[in-house]
């Protein structure tokens, strides 16, 4: 008799998952159906989506399912956050939406082992926990967040260690944008190989 087996599609924790607008980067402005997942050990004390950070905390979706639910959408492009993501093996995740004709965008800290196949990776690094020296030539694009003074210099540590083709941008953390931003603007005049990222979304109020 033949016995047909199915593979078990990896479940993952997501938190939120949303068809909006790219508010901030490169690809700023652009229409991008996101996936937030649940779970990470970076613990940025700004960080806006506290929430994400213990995965138990929300409920695990099918990855095919939730595949299906991106494509009632006129979605193209797919983003991967958190949390951060690669805290979770992402193959099957991009492998699926990939197979479908959706283009894979990751932002993360780069503190975990990469995993997935992306056709955009934002690197986002954080203090609080170093990116592995493996990512960083990886990297389209090098995102900032920038808190106070000492994070110029900081940045400027990653500029020279991600590839040469790799999009530069200076973000304001967003309660202190009013005060920060005129330092980024006067900074990037200075520096004109980095640009000026702004969180779009929350200025529009989308998510």
């Amino acid at each position: 008799m033949n016995q047909t087996t199915h593979t078990k599609s990896i479940l993952l924790p997501i938190m939120e998952h949303f068809y909006t607008i790219q508010g901030e980067g490169y690809h700023q402005g652009k229409a991008a159906y996101f996936i937030r997942l649940g779970g990470c050990d970076v613990g940025c004390v700004w960080c806006d989506v506290k929430d994400s950070w213990d995965a138990n905390k929300h409920p695990m979706h099918n990855i095919e399912s939730l595949k299906l639910k991106i494509l009632e959408t006129p979605a193209q492009i797919v983003v991967i956050t958190g949390g951060e993501p690669l805290m979770h093996n992402l193959d099957e995740l991009t492998a699926t939406l990939q197979s479908a004709g959706l283009k894979t965008h990751i932002e993360t800290s780069g503190a975990h082992s990469l995993s997935g196949k992306w056709d955009w990776i934002c690197l986002s690094p954080k203090k609080f926990k170093a990116p592995l020296p493996q990512i960083l030539p990886l990297a389209n694009e090098l995102k900032v967040v920038v808190y106070n003074n000492s994070d110029f210099e900081w940045a400027e540590k990653y500029a020279d260690l991600v590839s040469p083709s790799c999009n530069l941008y200076l973000q304001p953390e967003w309660v202190k944008t009013s005060e920060i931003t005129p330092l980024l603007i006067e900074y990037i005049k200075q520096n004109p190989d980095w640009q000026l990222s702004l969180q779009l979304h929350k200025f529009i109020q989308v998510p």
